[in-house]
């Protein structure tokens, strides 16, 4: 593909853009406009606490000027280049997140895990409604969310912002039961009340709204938007206030935006200029404490609350 020359999206709270010096560290709390592989050059070794990304997964998406259609030993060729960048960046503690779909998941596990030497903690299935309508085969309606670490016996997974309430509190009302609930389970599941009499909104799988066009949360430009309330999950858990977070695909730039609300350090990548632009500006309207957008936020205890929108609304 034809990169874009590297230039810099200034911080929100700057007044111009500026360019870095070849060998200048990359400024943080801000996205980064230009080839991911020409970038991460620029980030610290051992410097990075959280990486989350969702690479584009070669199945022809029209993407403004990334080609999404390479030949498939060229596409995870790609993938390793920027793997082999993700080892390198993150802390001997530090995780990472792969958003992929089915058609390179075997592969990029096999990848990471086998050939980069990462971890594997958990392989979640990311159930939803809404996706693709086939007439050939079954409609596809799930994503994959690999979790790696680097060091097993040696890393951040915070529990309890992240618990549920279980099934012996919402259905059995046991008095046995754990009050601050239990962890949630490796299926996320969206838009629970289209499966009825499976799985109900108040019980311990994991479910998520997918951002859809008509939702308040969507930016409307890009349309592989995560929800921030996903992206939330994951970064409490495995990471801390204060710490850094990095996407290398910025995309629409929920990733930044949800660890900018959480109080944590980011830093984002983005090849797309008009993405990287609109990012920046998403940025300049986000606050840390800010709550997510896409719902109620699980709390630990059992006990859930609504978040409330900008403008007061539930």
């Amino acid at each position: 593909m034809g990169y874009t020359e590297t230039e810099e999206i200034s911080h929100p709270d700057s007044t111009s853009p500026t360019t870095p010096m070849p060998d200048a560290p990359l400024p943080l709390d801000q996205i980064h406009q230009g080839d991911c592989l020409a970038l991460f050059p620029k980030v610290e070794t051992g410097s990075v606490d959280l990486v989350f990304a969702d690479p584009p997964f070669n199945i022809g998406y029209d993407y403004d000027v990334y080609h999404d259609r390479r030949d498939a030993d060229q596409y995870l060729d790609w993938c390793r280049q920027w793997g082999e960048q993700i080892v390198r960046v993150l802390k001997p503690t530090g995780a990472f997140w792969l958003a992929i779909g089915d058609e390179f998941a075997a592969e990029l596990k096999v990848i990471f895990h086998r050939d980069l030497g990462l971890s594997l903690r958990s392989w979640v299935v990311w159930y939803y409604t809404f996706g693709v309508h086939c007439t050939k085969k079954f409609a596809r309606s799930h994503a994959h969310l690999f979790y790696f670490v680097k060091d097993p016996k040696n890393y951040t997974f915070n529990d309890k912002p992240v618990r549920v309430p279980s099934a012996r509190q919402l259905v059995y009302f046991d008095s046995r039961a754990n009050p601050e609930g239990r962890l949630p389970d490796d299926t996320w599941i969206l838009r629970p009340q289209d499966v009825p009499g499976g799985f109900a909104a108040d019980t311990d799988t994991w479910y998520f709204p997918r951002v859809c066009g008509t939702f308040k949360e969507r930016a409307g430009w890009h349309g592989c938007q995560m929800p921030e309330q996903l992206l939330g999950r994951i970064i409490r858990a495995c990471s801390n206030e204060g710490e850094m977070v990095l996407d290398p695909f910025g995309g629409s730039g929920t990733t930044l935006l949800t660890a900018k609300k959480l109080g944590r350090k980011f830093l984002g990548f983005e090849l797309s200029q008009e993405y990287a632009a609109r990012i920046a500006s998403r940025l300049t309207d986000t606050h840390a404490g800010q709550l997510l957008e896409g719902g109620a936020e699980p709390l630990a205890g059992g006990k859930g609350r609504g978040s409330r929108s900008r403008n007061g609304t539930t």
